[in-house]
């Protein structure tokens, strides 16, 4: 595994990150297998966790706070994310008021069994949302000792632009992968702006496979049923880089994940998966080279 830099945060992160929610997080998947995967992904050299308030109905964030239980959390970098949260009855809530955000960091640092949040980062916040007093709030987080890092994660750009100009902010966390090449400007200038750049979606939730045609457990329909319900585009574009899945000595998965880390100004691509032996295949896309003929057939599925 390599490590990259989070901007200037002081944070060095694994190239690749392990995102602890959807299937992932919820009761249906066994708790044993759940707290297993982190634990590879510990061996695998991953230092970069990712969660959230209201990831898999709120249950996400304290799981990963049991599999970490008795290990060495000092260098690793858990980041989770505040501003929404399980309502009940399967419906997610926002709340970005100052005194919500703070309640939703404390709780964090309760359910993940830190004294310090390494990250904490606004989980799709509106531009209008990033008001002073919850900057303020934010940055008291911060002067308390609470949190280290500040971040948005939003798949707006405007928001992100937005997030670029504000001082208090230290990273983004942005869809970026082999259906989104249009964010690497917005990348470039985050990463000019001193900003630690994230990659959420790296894999393009496996539309690139179409993962959605291929049903192997109930997590697979699960995963089928949120795609076509909510990503159709991407399901239909995805089907465009079929090809990377008929590579030789390289999977899907590790070329698509290749193709965003090839972008210097991306410390980190987040993966999230509940089998083994694909955290084992992502986790060895660290350090891939694309030949150059596979960067210009992507460039051209991209022109399509």
């Amino acid at each position: 595994m390599l490590y990259r830099p989070l901007g200037r945060t002081g944070l060095v992160v694994s190239e690749i990150g392990y995102g602890c929610a959807s299937w992932w997080g919820k009761p249906r998947f066994p708790e044993r297998q759940a707290l297993g995967l982190v634990h590879a992904a510990l061996d695998l050299g991953v230092t970069f966790f990712d969660t959230g308030a209201s990831y898999s109905a709120g249950e996400a964030e304290p799981r990963l706070g049991r599999a970490l239980q008795g290990r060495d959390t000092s260098g690793l970098v858990i980041a989770t994310k505040a501003g929404t949260f399980h309502a009940g009855g399967g419906r997610i809530a926002r709340d970005f008021s100052p005194g919500a955000i703070v309640a939703s960091a404390e709780r964090s640092l309760r359910n993940l069994g830190l004294e310090t949040l390494p990250l904490l980062q606004l989980h799709g916040p509106a531009a209008a949302e990033l008001t002073d007093e919850l900057l303020a709030a934010l940055e008291g987080l911060r002067a308390r000792g609470l949190v280290r890092a500040l971040g948005v994660n939003s798949f707006d750009p405007a928001v992100i632009e937005q997030a670029i100009g504000l001082p208090s902010f230290d990273v983004v966390m942005i869809d970026y992968n082999v259906l989104r090449p249009e964010r690497e400007p917005l990348i470039a200038r985050a990463a000019a702006a001193g900003k630690g750049v994230l990659a959420g979606m790296a894999l393009a939730m496996g539309h690139t496979g179409l993962k959605v045609a291929r049903i192997r457990g109930p997590q697979d329909l699960w995963y089928a049923a949120r795609g076509l319900m909510r990503h159709r585009g991407e399901v239909r574009r995805g089907a465009r880089f079929a090809f990377l899945h008929r590579l030789e000595g390289v999977t899907g998965s590790q070329a698509a994940l290749s193709y965003v880390l090839e972008n210097p100004d991306v410390a980190c691509a987040v993966i999230g998966t509940t089998r083994l032996a694909h955290l084992q295949e992502n986790a060895a896309a660290s350090g891939l080279v694309l030949p150059p003929q596979v960067r210009a057939k992507i460039a051209d599925a991209q022109r399509r």
